[in-house]
Order: structure tokens, then C-alpha cells, then sequence
């Protein structure tokens, strides 16, 4: 459950500078979203970008991005970079059975507090008000870099679906009710602590499940 100091709505222009600054924080690596791709986010799916807010500074603690896809049109190996148009979600489909998670992050300051959990939960709620199938999404694996060597991807993923190891990123996802699907390479570009790979996930909403041709292979 969200802290009784958060809350959780969507997100709006003043929140555009925070986020970017979050975004840096949690992806070193990477650029971060521009204030152009973040109103692409809310002019094209309004109701599928939520921020959490920390109710006694009014900071943005968190945030999660999602769209609509028909996952058909899009080969499971894609990268984020073909799922989110290049990061601006002008590749929403408003007829698309699936939300795709395109990114969740939470600041490190507000880290530990259930926040991610709580997000994922808004939009499993986003699921099911839309009658869609399901959630689908790709789990950064930043503990693999340092097996990498000794282990190949898919032993990494097993090990860890398992308990034997804990990655901090896909342990997590499975503890929120996420189901494992298949091992990506390339899926972010510039993460190394990954090794390059990601974990495709997936949650079906239980009251309209997808039909068998729209599994995810």
C-alpha cells in the first residue's frame, strides 16, 4: 500500500522539470526524457502517466508511462526505443488490447516506501476500467553484469525466478505479480549493468484474458 504521505494522480506540466531531474538520477546513462516528450505522453494518453507525490514537500516522489499497443504489430525482441516511438508514445494505439509499461522510476530519496508497487498497481487499475487484456513490459536484470561471465542469460533468470539469487529490478517485478516471458538483448541501450539484456513480463487481467494468438512468444 502508498505510504499516507504519498498520493498518486496524473501527470501534469509543473511536473515536467522533476521528472526529468528523476530521470537522470535513476538512468545516469541514458538521455532523459525533454519536456516536448513528456506533453507527447499526456497529449496522446492522458490517463496512462501517473506521478506519486510526496504530500509534505509537494515533490514528485515517483512516476510511471504507459500507452496502448497492439503487441502483433511488434515483434517481442523490439527495443524500447520501437515500443515508445523513440520515447515520445506517438505510436499509441487507442484500440491497443495492451498497456505497455513504458517506464517506472522513483527517486532514490523516496526509495523503499512501496512506491514503485503502488504505481504498478494504478495502472493494473488503468487494465481493468479499459477492458484491456493485459500489462506488458520489459524488467531491467541489473544484477546479470556481474555473473555475465559465469552464467548465460537465461540461467541468470532462471536463479533468480527461483530465489537463489536477487536481482534488483526483476526480484521485485515478481513480487508484484508479474510472470516471466523471455530474455531480451538490447532492449535499453546504454545498460551496462545489464549486460545489455532485459526480461520480458507480462500481467494478465483475470477478467478478460488475451486470446491464445495474442500471447506473447
Amino acid at each position: 500500500m502508498l505510504p499516507a504521505n504519498y498520493r498518486i494522480r496524473l501527470v501534469a506540466p509543473s511536473d515536467y522539470e522533476e521528472i526529468i531531474k528523476i530521470c537522470t538520477l535513476v538512468y545516469p546513462t541514458e538521455k532523459p526524457y525533454t519536456r516536448d516528450e513528456l506533453e507527447d505522453h499526456r497529449q496522446v494518453f492522458p490517463q496512462g502517466q501517473f506521478v506519486a507525490i510526496a504530500d509534505d514537500s509537494g515533490a514528485v516522489a515517483g512516476v510511471h508511462f504507459t500507452l496502448r499497443l497492439r503487441m502483433k504489430d511488434f515483434h517481442i525482441d523490439d527495443s524500447w526505443d520501437i515500443l515508445t516511438s523513440g520515447g515520445s508514445f506517438l505510436d499509441h494505439n487507442p484500440e491497443g488490447p495492451t498497456l505497455y509499461g513504458a517506464d517506472i522510476m522513483v527517486h532514490p530519496g523516496h526509495q523503499h516506501h512501496g512506491i514503485g508497487h503502488a504505481l504498478t498497481d494504478q495502472a493494473r487499475f488503468l487494465v481493468q476500467e479499459e477492458q484491456l487484456w493485459r500489462m506488458v513490459g520489459a524488467s531491467r536484470l541489473p544484477g546479470y553484469g556481474k555473473y555475465a561471465s559465469t552464467m548465460n542469460i537465461e540461467e541468470y533468470v532462471v536463479t533468480v525466478l527461483n530465489g537463489k539469487l536477487f536481482d534488483p529490478v526483476l526480484s521485485i517485478h515478481m513480487k508484484d505479480g508479474w510472470t516471466a516471458i523471455k530474455p531480451i538483448h538490447g532492449y535499453l541501450q546504454h545498460d551496462e549493468d545489464s549486460a545489455g539484456w532485459a526480461e520480458v513480463i507480462q500481467w494478465v487481467n483475470p477478467a478478460c484474458p488475451p486470446p491464445p494468438e495474442f500471447e506473447l512468444r
